[in-house]
């Protein structure tokens, strides 16, 4: 594991806990000691842990009606009871209910110890993976020279290259479209969290309402229909990376909760009041001028600076002409692959039209482009089979989209998107990969519509 796990060791024989606490601190595992089932429910209710090694008989609470509490309150970590021979009954049916195993006492060998130990941990990270996969299906990283083809991605290569080995906060920055999140899973990738997991969340596509939960999660009654607690992002991705789409989206009131994860690694559920630890790395995304977003009181300006640590900035698809033959060929591969079409290539009139197409969707624009060409094509995919919007694209170098600020493509790229798709919002920011609130967003601030 990539992170130092934190056990609550649990034990009123002061001898046998010191013996146990010996054992595991020589493994380098974070310990808490309690001598009572009391004082452990007290140390859970206000901190977190990976694990909780407890006799099954202590004064006060014993350690299965601890274990039943604790899973009461949602706060119950895996459970690992000592027990001694008399008591082995008691502890097999404590396995029923949800203890994850028990040891006998005294303790023969402690190598017993060390490997059960470390098989309940990795248990523990396994579950969480799954369950950050059934939420999400992680996205394939494609090779290296089609994730950085053309000449204007080698510094971006050479900026992951050099932040990924640290834990630096990463602020990826670049229109919608322009691969934010597998710029953020490569950096991940190559981290020392590697083996941890990569938990995503955009900011723009949770309502205001439910953001702070699935940031932080929350606890059971917290609020109508909470009848269950619930992890949050930041516990699902303990010892990974966290990383947060559409960041400038994050609504003010929840921007000071998400400033004092990044100052002091703590948070707590919705409803809850126990500090929860945040051992994750943070990488947050966003197409917004966040510097602007700051002037204009939108974003705090303190948060800002906790982000901008390494900054990196992807480059708009029409800056990456050099490379657009190599990703056309490999989108095209990979959706004759998942259509199960066989595609001959792409003919040279067809791939001049893509080059000269602006792309104010980038990456996510091409991709649904070649899907669509592939689904159509006769072998080979020809002008024929494009959208008439490229078939009819001017040479975008040239044009309005290869010049002019940011802001100046971007309002272009929405004009455009609005006219292809008859004003139709909701299809407008699936062409451009946005959410239909970023657009709608957007729109405000163009002067498109009445504020």
């Amino acid at each position: 594991m990539s992170k130092t796990a934190r056990i609550l060791l649990v034990e009123d024989d002061a001898t046998f806990r010191s013996l146990l606490a010996a054992i595991l601190d020589d493994e380098g595992y974070e310990l808490v000691e309690r001598e009572d089932g009391k004082a452990a429910l007290k140390t859970l209710q206000g901190q977190s842990f990976d694990l909780v090694l407890s006799d099954l008989r202590l004064p006060g609470l014993n350690g299965l009606d601890l274990f039943r509490r604790a899973q009461t309150e949602g706060i119950a970590p895996p459970f690992v009871l000592l027990t001694a021979f008399g008591t082995v009954e008691e502890a097999v049916a404590a396995m029923k209910e949800g203890v994850a195993d028990f040891l006998t006492k005294p303790l023969k060998d402690p190598d017993t110890l060390r490997a059960l130990v470390r098989r309940i941990l990795a248990g523990s990270m396994q579950e969480r993976n799954l369950k950050v996969l059934k939420e999400r299906d992680s996205a394939g990283l494609p090779p290296d020279e089609i994730l950085f083809a053309g000449q204007a991605m080698q510094q971006v290569k050479r900026l992951i290259v050099d932040v990924a080995p640290t834990l630096a906060t990463v602020l990826v920055t670049g229109e919608s479209g322009t691969g934010k999140e597998l710029a953020a899973r490569m950096i991940h990738q190559a981290s020392p969290r590697q083996d941890a997991p990569f938990v995503a969340l955009n900011c723009a596509a949770i309502p205001e309402s439910l953001l702070e939960s699935e940031l932080f999660g929350h606890e059971k009654g917290a609020f109508t229909g909470a009848t269950q607690a619930r992890q949050g992002k930041f516990e699902l991705a303990s010892g990974g990376t966290i990383f947060l789409d559409e960041i400038g989206e994050l609504p003010l009131a929840l921007q000071s909760k998400f400033l004092r994860v990044l100052q002091e690694r703590v948070f707590e559920r919705v409803g809850g009041s126990r500090e929860l630890r945040a051992d994750v790395r943070v990488i947050a995304a966003t197409n917004r001028d966040l510097r602007e977003e700051v002037r204009q009181r939108r974003f705090r300006e303190d948060l800002y600076y906790r982000l901008n640590v390494f900054p990196i900035h992807l480059p708009a698809l029409r800056e990456r002409r050099d490379g657009l033959a190599a990703l056309v060929r490999y989108l095209l591969q990979r959706a004759a692959f998942q259509t199960g079409r066989e595609v001959q290539g792409i003919e040279p009139q067809a791939l001049e039209a893509v080059a000269e197409y602006g792309w104010p969707g980038n990456i996510r624009e091409l991709q649904n482009v070649i899907e669509r060409a592939v689904i159509l094509c006769k072998g080979q995919i020809t002008r024929a089979d494009l959208p008439d919007t490229l078939r009819q694209s001017p040479v975008a170098s040239d044009g309005l989209r290869g010049s002019g600020s940011l802001r100046e493509r971007e309002r272009t790229g929405i004009l455009e998107a609005l006219a292809v798709c008859d004003n139709n919002r909701r299809l407008a920011a699936e062409k451009l990969g946005i959410s239909k609130r970023t657009l709608q967003y957007r729109l405000k601030e163009y002067g498109l519509i009445e504020p």
